[in-house]
């Protein structure tokens, strides 16, 4: 790859009274340019990751990037959407726009402001993620169409009810270190695995502490090509990218394995010239705790039906084998859809620069992340490391 991150930035994610879409973007795209050192004036494209579906009446966004320094007027801007893995497709345009040798500097920004809608329109909102002509009928919104997931695994597998809350735990208890997260309390196993007024089920088998969070929030970062990142600070190299997309409809696969995430793992390591066993960390899409034991399998850390033993022996804690979502991930941190996968290149870049503060994974080399669009549809790899 001839790609590198050179400049981040990352709001608090939550609930952000008087923050709309336009002003988080100004903020951190203003934040990112800063941090990277370079001049507005010399970025050569923009690429918004900005799902929305209703969430904002503003929906035509990636102008509004431009109010950030009056020097981007008349920069190329591109909106990109993919469901939730839009951050990373962002990111991946960026990349696509370097290697293609189109420029020297890329900024990218992802944005959500989804804690304005109320709770009924959230879940229509995120049903226009699935295949509505075979989907509009589950209850619950996309929980509904996890839990049914959940259910077919259970089924086939047998009940994961305890692994699923040692995720859970396990997630609450990282994002505790996150400054960045929303909800930084740990809940402890025990909550996590009993239902109660405080936890109680949402979808099917899945709990309250199942399911990611509503947020609002935003991350942008700069992207530069491998000449003008040699002359920079900071310089986070994408050692691998890798996209696959899956069937939209679920009745064309088996849901009980994520294949269009396994093909892209597969296929990222191989075009990074790496196994599993070279990477110090996982950022991974943890919308539902059964996403996250799902994509164990997917990733190659358990044969299928297998991934229970991954976190029942500790493999992925913070001080485990392989340390999966030390940030929190979506179950602590939030989920503001469209910021989602550049938060998860922004705190990769952290770790494998040593800068992560209290999250930090010891001897953080190699970080990998998979940020997943739909129920196992769009499937976004990244691989990073440090090169300065």
């Amino acid at each position: 790859m001839t790609a590198c991150m050179v400049g981040w930035t990352h709001s608090k994610f939550g609930k952000l009274d008087g923050e709309d879409v336009e002003s988080l973007i100004v903020r951190v795209a203003t934040d990112a340019i800063a941090d990277a050192g370079v001049a507005p004036a010399d970025i050569d494209a923009i690429y918004l990751g900005f799902y929305n579906g209703g969430f904002s009446p503003q929906d035509f966004g990636s102008s509004l990037v431009l109010q950030a320094n009056e020097a981007l007027r008349y920069k190329p801007a591109t909106r990109v959407e993919n469901a939730c893995a839009t951050g990373s497709a962002a990111i991946h345009q960026g990349v696509n726009f370097l290697d293609a040798k189109r420029g020297r500097l890329v900024l990218v920004v992802g944005v959500e402001k989804m804690t304005e809608t109320q709770g009924a329109e959230i879940g229509n909102i995120l049903m226009k993620a699935s295949y509505l002509k075979e989907d509009s009928e589950i209850e619950g919104g996309f929980a509904g169409v996890f839990g049914r997931i959940t259910q077919q695994y259970f089924q086939k597998y047998g009940d994961q009810t305890d692994a699923l809350a040692q995720i859970a735990a396990k997630n609450h208890k990282n994002g505790c270190d996150n400054p960045y997260a929303q909800l930084r309390k740990d809940l402890g196993y025990e909550f996590c695995r009993q239902e109660s007024d405080k936890n109680p089920y949402v979808a099917g088998p899945l709990k309250r502490t199942d399911c990611s969070l509503v947020s609002d929030g935003a991350a942008a970062v700069v992207l530069a090509d491998m000449e003008t990142a040699l002359t920079m600070p900071k310089a986070v190299v994408f050692r691998a990218i890798n996209q696959v997309n899956d069937l939209l409809p679920m009745s064309g696969r088996d849901m009980t394995f994520l294949s269009g995430a396994a093909r892209a793992w597969a296929g990222a390591l191989e075009k990074g010239g790496l196994t599993l066993d070279d990477l110090s960390l996982v950022e991974t899409h943890d919308c539902f705790t059964t996403a996250e034991l799902m994509e164990y399998e997917a990733m190659g850390l358990a044969k299928p039906g297998q991934g229970a033993r991954v976190i029942m022996d500790g493999i992925t804690a913070k001080d485990g084998r392989l340390p999966v979502n030390p940030s929190g991930g979506l179950k602590s941190k939030g989920h503001p859809i469209g910021a989602t996968g550049v938060s998860m290149h922004v705190l990769s870049a952290m770790q494998v620069r040593g800068e992560a503060g209290d999250m930090q994974v010891k001897d953080a080399k190699l970080a990998g992340l998979f940020n997943m669009g739909g129920a196992g549809v769009a499937n976004y790899i990244s691989i990073l490391e440090a090169l300065r």
